[in-house]
C-alpha cells in the first residue's frame, strides 16, 4: 500500500478525495473529471425508463413518417434540455431567469407532443416535475409540481386514449418531483458543509500561525531587548573596563542560547501532532470518505507517554488514515491504542484491498520516524483481510499528573 506525503493532514486528505479520479463524486459536489461526469449521468439516466412509452409509440406504426420525424426531433430536444437543466443546476444556487426559461420550454414541448402524438407522450410531464423538484427551491417547487401535474391530468382528459396512462403517470410525477426537491436540498446542504469544512481548516491554520507568532513575540521580545541593552553596555565599557564588558558579553551569550532553546521548543510544539488532534482528524477524514470509523478502543493521552513518542504515534495515525482514505477502498476502519508490556501500540486496520506491493515513501518515512522514538512499525494483512498497521513506542513509566487522560 503506497504512502502519501508525510505533511498531508487528515482534513486535507479528505478534501482531496474529490480530486482523485478513482473516487466518485459526492453529494452536492461538481463533477471534475470524466469518470465523475459519467457516474452522474448514469444516476440521472435512471429516470429514462419512462421514455420507453414515447419511443415505442415512435417505433410502432401509429403516425406518418413526418409525425415520427417531428416526434423524434422533439423527444431529442426535450431530453437534451432536461439533461442540461438537471445536470448543471441540481447543486447550484438558482439562476432564476435561465432555469425558468428552460422549464417553460420543457412544458411547451411536452404539451405540444402530447396533443399531437397522443397519450403516450404525457410521460414527459413526469420529467418536467422531476426537473422542477431538482432545480427549484422548496417553496417554489411546492407550487410548480402540483400545477404541472394538473396540466398532465387536464391534457390526459382531453387526449384520446390517454386515461390508461394517467394512473401510471400522475403518482410518479408528484412523488418524483417532491423526492428530487429533497435531493436538491441535501445536495445544497452537503455543498455548504464542504465549504464550511474548508473554512474551518483555513481558520485553524491561521489560528496556529497567530499562536506561533504570539509565542515567538513573547519569547524573543524580552530576550532581544536584553541583548540589545547589554550590547550597548558592553560597548560603553570598552576599552576602559574590559572585565565588566566581558561579563556583559557572557550574559549576552547566555541569553541568546536560552532564546534559541525557547524558539526550538516553540517550533517543535508547533510541528508535533498530538493523538487527540489526529483522532479527531481521522474521524473527519474517514467520515468524508464514507468509511465507518471505530475508535471505541482509542484513548488519547497516556500518563507514561512522552511527547516525542506521542508525536510519533500521531504521525503513524495520520499516515494510516491517509492510506485508508486514498488507497484501501475500505468500508470500515478500526483504530485502537493498547498497552503491550512496556510499549504502547497503535493499531489501524481496515477491510479494504490489503497490501499492494512494497512500501511507499510515506510508510518508509514513518518507520524511520518511529525508530527515532525508539519504536518500530509492523504492516501486513489484517485479521479479516484488508490492511493493518501497528506502530509501537516505549512508555517512560514516569506518570505526569499535569497531563490527564482524555478519552475520545
Amino acid at each position: 500500500m503506497a504512502g502519501g506525503p508525510q505533511r498531508r493532514t487528515p482534513w486535507r486528505a479528505a478534501m482531496e478525495i474529490q480530486d482523485d479520479p478513482s473516487y466518485t463524486i459526492g453529494i452536492g459536489a461538481e463533477p471534475e473529471n470524466r469518470r465523475q461526469v459519467t457516474v452522474k449521468l448514469i444516476w440521472i439516466s435512471i429516470w429514462f425508463a419512462y421514455v420507453a412509452a414515447p419511443v415505442e409509440d415512435l417505433l410502432g406504426d401509429h403516425h406518418t413518417l413526418t409525425g415520427d420525424l417531428i416526434g423524434g426531433a422533439g423527444l431529442v430536444a426535450f431530453v437534451a434540455a432536461y439533461l442540461a437543466l438537471v445536470f448543471r443546476h441540481t447543486s447550484r444556487p438558482l439562476e432564476r431567469g435561465r432555469v425558468l426559461a428552460v422549464l417553460a420550454a420543457l412544458i411547451a414541448l411536452a404539451t405540444a407532443l402530447s396533443l399531437t402524438l397522443g397519450g403516450a407522450w404525457l410521460v414527459l410531464f413526469v420529467y418536467v416535475c422531476v426537473a422542477s423538484g431538482a432545480v427549484l427551491p422548496a417553496k417554489l417547487s411546492r407550487v410548480v409540481i402540483p400545477l404541472v401535474t394538473g396540466v398532465l391530468a387536464g391534457l390526459g382528459a382531453m387526449t384520446p386514449g390517454a386515461p390508461e396512462y394517467l394512473a401510471a403517470f400522475i403518482i410518479p410525477a408528484l412523488l418524483g418531483g417532491f423526492a428530487m426537491n429533497g435531493v436538491r436540498q441535501m445536495a445544497l446542504t452537503a455543498r455548504a458543509l464542504r465549504e464550511a469544512r474548508a473554512t474551518v481548516a483555513h481558520l485553524a491554520a491561521n489560528e496556529e500561525r497567530l499562536r506561533l507568532a504570539r509565542d515567538l513575540h513573547d519569547l524573543l521580545g524580552h530576550s532581544l531587548s536584553l541583548i540589545t541593552l547589554k550590547s550597548e553596555l558592553a560597548g560603553r565599557m570598552l576599552p576602559g573596563k574590559p572585565e565588566e564588558a566581558a561579563q556583559q558579553v557572557a550574559d549576552i551569550e547566555r541569553v541568546s542560547r536560552q532564546a534559541l532553546v525557547d524558539v526550538r521548543e516553540a517550533v517543535s510544539g508547533f510541528r508535533r501532532p498530538t493523538l487527540e488532534a489526529e483522532l479527531a482528524g481521522a474521524r473527519t477524514a474517514l467520515a468524508a470518505a464514507g468509511i465507518a470509523a471505530d475508535v471505541s478502543r482509542a484513548a488519547a493521552g497516556h500518563p507514561d507517554l512522552a511527547p516525542d513518542e506521542e508525536g510519533a504515534l500521531a504521525w503513524a495515525l495520520r499516515e494510516a488514515v491517509t492510506n485508508a482514505v486514498r488507497h484501501s477502498g475500505a468500508r470500515r476502519c478500526e483504530i485502537a491504542l493498547t498497552e503491550e508490556g512496556d510499549e504502547l501500540c497503535l493499531t489501524v486496520s481496515d477491510d479494504g484491498r490489503g497490501p499492494q506491493g512494497t512500501h511507499g515513501n510515506g510508510l518508509t518515512g514513518l518507520a524511520e520516524r518511529l525508530a527515532l522514538a525508539a519504536g518500530h512499525l509492523e504492516t501486513g494483512p489484517g485479521p479479516r483481510c484488508g490492511f493493518r498497521l501497528r506502530a509501537f513506542v516505549p512508555l517512560s513509566r514516569t506518570p505526569s499528573p499535569e497531563r490527564p487522560t482524555l478519552s475520545l
